[in-house]
């Protein structure tokens, strides 16, 4: 069995490079490389990968989430943010509510289940940073427009929890079931928020205190690995969000521990094959099949997402007075849709029974969706605003 998997992981990563450098001649991300060569290899095509096996690599998932999360935190420098101020929580706020208000209002409109309609409205808040991240680290991007979306991207999560709260206290007061609980309802994603800072803070410090005794990048990086490991694992223990946890502790440690760019340094010498893996085995996870039960519901809500991410950025940005490329463009780096939304499916199957099924699919279907296609937009829009130079 060992064996086996030493041979998956080796195949997972030559293919991964092969498309990778593939998708470059066709100047597509290598993201997306990395996403085609998964869908190749898995159950919709040469079943090489199977469901099975996937299951089995979701520990890698988890280990590429938690860096991810991790980078994204590390760019939470106070220093920028007494600079922009809180833009980006108005502009994270506004595109949330814009994917949550037109969804749930267009299925509604439309005729739809109205628990459903809420349920689905919710969790198209959610956006899911890695594509985006892997676009910016590719090629290099920087300026206003990529600080202001790592931003933006970092406080989604907790604002696509907030939305869910409310919502799910919206559908279980609707169901009248005996044993809900409206005070517990919303302060469930409070909690959630709440102790994956703290989390993250605590273990920030002790990161801090350790990389003032041990000061070999080597070592630096084994502590990084297990820190950031164990901050995900007490998270889910805990009942948090393990990405909030990671985010909260790469943000509380980049302001303060004042070698913060060597430590990110370390940490992109051990994130490549990580995250190829982590996309290879979200590829292979994708099942064409599943595209044609997404129905008429589905297409709306990944159109109406879309639309209210790409309004509600916008609208954000005017109301803070950001330049005109960040109200332009920043939406449409914020389609890809995965991490958090899964989460949610689970939560929303066991509120709304009966949708299920038909939740999971749409979701499923419009993850894949998203995912070819996020990173191609990123791209593009990081070009238009001149912050990637091809």
């Amino acid at each position: 069995m060992e064996n086996k998997i030493l041979f998956d992981v080796a195949l997972l990563l030559f293919t991964g490079i092969i498309f990778g450098r593939l998708t470059k001649y066709i100047k597509l991300p290598n993201v997306t490389g990395y996403l085609i060569a998964g869908l190749l290899l898995g159950p919709s095509i040469l079943n090489i990968i199977s469901v099975d096996m996937v299951n089995n690599f979701g520990v890698i998932s988890d280990i590429a989430l938690g860096f991810i999360a991790f980078s994204i935190g590390s760019e939470f420098n106070l220093n920028y943010f007494r600079k922009v101020g809180i833009a980006p929580i108005i502009i994270a706020i506004a595109e949330s509510f814009g994917a949550i208000i037109l969804v749930m209002g267009v299925l509604i409109i439309l005729g739809f289940n109205l628990k459903l309609s809420i349920m689905l409205g919710a969790i198209a808040a959610a956006t899911a940073p890695a594509q985006t991240i892997m676009v910016i680290n590719q090629y290099k991007a920087k300026g206003s427009l990529t600080s202001m979306l790592m931003s933006v991207v970092a406080i989604d999560d907790a604002t696509a929890l907030i939305g869910f709260g409310f919502a799910s206290t919206i559908v279980n007061m609707m169901t009248s079931n005996a044993d809900f609980n409206l005070i517990l309802s919303l302060l469930s994603p409070i909690y959630e928020i709440t102790i994956s800072f703290i989390l993250g803070a605590f273990i920030s410090i002790i990161m801090k205190v350790m990389f003032r005794w041990f000061k070999k990048p080597s070592n630096r990086l084994c502590i990084t690995i297990a820190l950031i490991l164990f901050t995900y694992w007490s998270a889910s223990m805990l009942h948090g969000s393990p990405l909030l946890a990671c985010m909260s502790l790469g943000g509380v440690l980049v302001n303060i521990f004042a070698d913060i760019d060597d430590i990110v340094k370390v940490n992109e010498s051990f994130n490549p094959p990580i995250f190829m893996l982590f996309f290879v085995i979200s590829g292979a996870g994708f099942q064409i099949s599943a595209l044609q039960g997404i129905g008429i519901i589905g297409l709306v809500y990944v159109v109406m997402r879309v639309i209210g991410k790409w309004a509600g950025a916008w609208l954000g940005g005017k109301i803070t007075k950001q330049e005109e490329k960040i109200c332009k463009y920043l939406g449409p780096t914020l389609m890809p849709q995965a991490g958090v939304a899964l989460g949610l499916v689970a939560v929303a199957g066991q509120i709304v029974p009966d949708f299920a099924p038909q939740i999971r699919v749409i979701i499923l279907c419009s993850t894949f969706i998203y995912s070819i296609i996020g990173p191609v937009i990123a791209k593009a829009a990081l070009i238009k605003s001149g912050e990637i130079v091809i």
